[in-house]
This record gives C-alpha cells, sequence and structure tokens, in this order.
C-alpha cells in the first residue's frame, strides 16, 4: 500500500479494506445519533475545523460542516474570494496562519491535483482531501458505496456502473480504488474520448452504450459532464451527449439502484422522469454524506 502522511485521508487508494469497513461501521453508529432528538453527540468539542473551499461546493462542504458541529466541533469557513490570496499570499502561508489560530483539521478542496498532499506534507494537523482537480474525491466514493451498503445489507458481489464524463471525474477514480477493497464489480461507461486510455488496461469492463452496460447491474451512478474541467469539447455538443449518453427510464429495470453526486443537470445526463424513479438513492447519498464524514472526521482527530 502507498505510504501516506499520518491522519489524513487523501485518497481511497491510502486506505485498506479494514479501515474502510472501520469507516462504515463508525458511520452506522453516527446515523443513530442523527436519529435522536438532539443528532448531536459531543465527541469532538473543544476541536477547530476549517474548511478550505477554492472551488464551487453546496453539498461537500455543508455536509462537512454539519458533520463538523454534529461532533460539537467549531467550524471556521475560508472564502478564497476576497482573502489575501487576491494580494499575492500563497496557499501554504493562507493555511499556516489559519492554523496558528488554533485548527485541529483541514478539509480541502482545490482544483490545483495534489494541493491536499502538499498541505499534508506541511501541516501538523489532518488534511481531508475534499476533491483535488481531476484526481480523488475520497469521501464521496465512502458516502456512494455506504448508500449501497445501508440499501442492500453488503457490498460484496454487487454490480456497480458508473455512466458519464470518467476522463475529468474525480468521483469515478476514488471509484476505482475502492471497487475491489469492498467487493464491488465495476462497469464503466462513457463516449470513447471521455475515457482515458490508461483505464482500458485497469481490467474493468468498459462500455461506449448505456443499455448494456446497465443491463444486469444492481446500481447505475451517473456523473455529469464536467464542462469547467474540459480544455476543449469532448463531444460535438450536448444534445449528441444526451441523445446516446443520457440514462432514461427504459434503460433501467425495476429494483435497481440510482444514484448522483450532483449537481445534477436534468435533461442532460439523467432524464428528467428519473426524478420519480422509485429505487433512486440520491437524496439518500447526501443524508448518508454527513455519517460518514462524522466518521471520518471522528478517525481522524479521535479514532
Amino acid at each position: 500500500m502507498p505510504e501516506k502522511p499520518k491522519n489524513d485521508l487523501l485518497g481511497i487508494r491510502y486506505l485498506s479494506a479494514e479501515q474502510i469497513q472501520a469507516l462504515y461501521q463508525l458511520a452506522d453508529r453516527f446515523w443513530e445519533v442523527l436519529q435522536q432528538p438532539t443528532r448531536k453527540v459531543a465527541a469532538l468539542t473543544g476541536s477547530t475545523v476549517a474548511l478550505l473551499f477554492f472551488e464551487s461546493s453546496t453539498r461537500t462542504k455543508l455536509s462537512f460542516e454539519l458533520a463538523a458541529k454534529r461532533l460539537g466541533a467549531d467550524v471556521l469557513n475560508f472564502s478564497a474570494t476576497g482573502s489575501s490570496l487576491d494580494k499575492g499570499e500563497t496557499l501554504l502561508d493562507t493555511a499556516l496562519n489559519i492554523l496558528a489560530m488554533g485548527v485541529d483539521a483541514f478539509v480541502v478542496r482545490h482544483r490545483g491535483v495534489g494541493s491536499a498532499h502538499f498541505l499534508a506534507k506541511h501541516l501538523p494537523v489532518p488534511v481531508i482531501n475534499a476533491g483535488d482537480g481531476t484526481h480523488e474525491h475520497p469521501t464521496q466514493a465512502l458516502l456512494d458505496t455506504y448508500t449501497l451498503y445501508r440499501h442492500f445489507g453488503r457490498l460484496e458481489g454487487l454490480t456497480l456502473t458508473i455512466i458519464g464524463d470518467l476522463f475529468h471525474s474525480r468521483v469515478a477514480l476514488s471509484h476505482l480504488h475502492i471497487a475491489p477493497k469492498v467487493g464491488l464489480s465495476l462497469r464503466l461507461c462513457a463516449p470513447p474520448s471521455l475515457i482515458p486510455a490508461l483505464w482500458y488496461q485497469l481490467g474493468y469492463p468498459i462500455y461506449t452504450e448505456v443499455v448494456p452496460a446497465v443491463a444486469g447491474a444492481d446500481a447505475v451512478l451517473v456523473l455529469r459532464m464536467q464542462k469547467e474541467r474540459q480544455s476543449y469539447p469532448p463531444i460535438a455538443s450536448w444534445q449528441e451527449y444526451s441523445r446516446f449518453y443520457q440514462l432514461k427510464p427504459e434503460h433501467l429495470r425495476p429494483g435497481q439502484v440510482l444514484l448522483h453526486p450532483g449537481p445534477i443537470n436534468w435533461g442532460v445526463e439523467l432524464h428528467p422522469a428519473l426524478q420519480a424513479w422509485p429505487h433512486t438513492r440520491i437524496l439518500d447519498q447526501v443524508t448518508h454524506g454527513v455519517a460518514i464524514r462524522m466518521a471520518v472526521l471522528y478517525w481522524l482527530l479521535r479514532g
């Protein structure tokens, strides 16, 4: 297993199968806490968690903030807009100054690949990668698989199909690392221009058509087209993508679970009629994300 700095969560690739199972078990405990009237536990009272988000985020940022507060921690929100970064301060100097205020952990989202790793090498407190460019998004893969675990009661032997912008997706890369560790069989589906060439050598089934990719799968995870990361148009038009790769109700069979990490572009990667799909677990992913992130924070700061 690759060497990593102690007490950081920088990617799924650094976690063992046993550590992932331990995080699921912690999430189960915190899920029970979230069902109580108070929805809080004083596990991290006296700790302060800093959220350093240099990219737009709704679910991940609010989920980490709520997770920290549910554990009794204080939260320090950093906004790059209007900060000293505009005056030339470096990322490291910004983090060191925030650390000097008495911060016990950092949650970092940044457009630069390896940004969380860079900070982890220079900071003595835990660093959690909340997404670094097109690299990894470890807590998203954890909460996706935890949602399947809560739904099916197991992960071993299940088949998950991932459809969408594989080339630019850090969620997809984290799933490549987590699938073999939890016993999931993985299928990948995208237009040929959005499949990294190296991925053909990894041994996962790769499809360029939706119907065979989802046939017989237990769950389907749909990804959006990440226009903000595409330096050149990988397809002729959004209409072309929707025509050939939009997931529609007729593609799914009863019982298949539908997942999406958000934000969703209805009418592009998902047909609007799927808002009524009875086995969608998209909002469950958001709910379970709080429990998973509570587990991660507790594990790094107290575990």
